[in-house]
């Protein structure tokens, strides 16, 4: 399975911040927005990652992740020149995908939760169709909202409907088989011009080929759209590490812990870090027994 981060756009909610430098690589806490969702690619045992963002934005990831060989995988880069919709990614990134499954990421969603590792490969299993998640909300008024029967097969989804047929909300993270290449070549552009990531949910739903995983009590999905959402985000993150003295969405230590990188490799890592707490946290990790 191929992954994609898309991380693109203006971030004109988080103005002036973002006038000069996209939101993914602002930081949450002590590492950069984007460090979060590739966490979950990584998480899910992702090694093929493309990287989708604007002329301007993509060589300083390119600058910030390299190619990813330090980490044990492979990233690569495409332009999106203009936003076109979240679905435009698998048209970008159509060579990248192959005969692949793909996952696509947004690159400004933060996931946390003991139980990701599970409800992620629960999702991988499934080769055929595509996979959504669900996340409890209190008001799902101002989120794409998924209804569901106890099987977990998707009925309908709604964008911010007023009278929501469930309390979950649709989160920015879609495992899809290899048939979405196609479906998104042949998605009518919205209204705003844009591919539309519903449509291309909606076409899974038409065939019956459309599954949710649910993320219930204990898992974390985390707004960075606005100035509060991002300070709240990254008081979680603060808290969990001094509390818990576990780094969350640590890239290198994920990696580690997959087989990605050896030890040696990640006490290289933290070598270069060990003016840093994140570097002695890498260092640390390269000692345990």
């Amino acid at each position: 399975m191929k992954g994609i981060i898309l991380a693109g756009g203006k971030g004109t909610r988080l103005y002036p911040m973002t006038k000069a430098i996209s939101k993914q690589l602002l930081p949450i806490y002590d590492k950069p927005l984007i460090y979060y969702p590739l966490s979950i690619l990584l998480l899910a045992g992702i090694k093929e990652i493309l990287i989708i963002s604007t002329p301007e934005d993509t060589p300083l990831y390119e600058r910030l992740l390299g190619d990813g060989k330090r980490i044990g995988v492979s990233f690569s880069y495409k332009v999106q020149d203009k936003p076109r919709g979240l679905a435009d990614a698998f048209i970008l990134g159509e060579e990248f995908i192959g005969d692949d499954n793909v996952c696509l990421v947004l690159g400004d969603n933060v996931f946390f939760g003991q139980d990701m590792t599970r409800v992620l490969r629960k999702a991988m299993e499934r080769k055929d169709g595509a996979t959504i998640f669900g996340y409890p909300v209190k008001d799902a008024r101002a989120f794409g909202v998924v209804e569901f029967d106890k099987d977990h097969n998707v009925l309908s989804i709604e964008e911010k409907p007023q009278k929501p047929k469930s309390n979950y909300a649709v989160p920015g993270l879609y495992f899809y088989d290899n048939k979405v290449v196609e479906i998104a070549k042949n998605v009518e552009p919205s209204s705003r011009g844009e591919i539309e990531i519903t449509a291309v949910n909606n076409a899974y739903l038409t065939t019956g080929e459309l599954k949710v995983e649910l993320l219930g009590r204990g898992m974390a999905w985390l707004d960075t759209g606005t100035p509060d959402g991002m300070l709240k985000a990254a008081e979680f993150v603060e808290a969990v590490q001094d509390r818990q003295g576990f780094y969350v969405s640590c890239i290198e230590e994920i990696a580690w812990r997959r087989g990605f990188i050896t030890t040696a490799q990640l006490r290289a890592l933290g070598e270069e870090l060990d003016s840093t707490d994140y570097g002695k946290y890498l260092l640390a990790l390269a000692e345990e027994k």
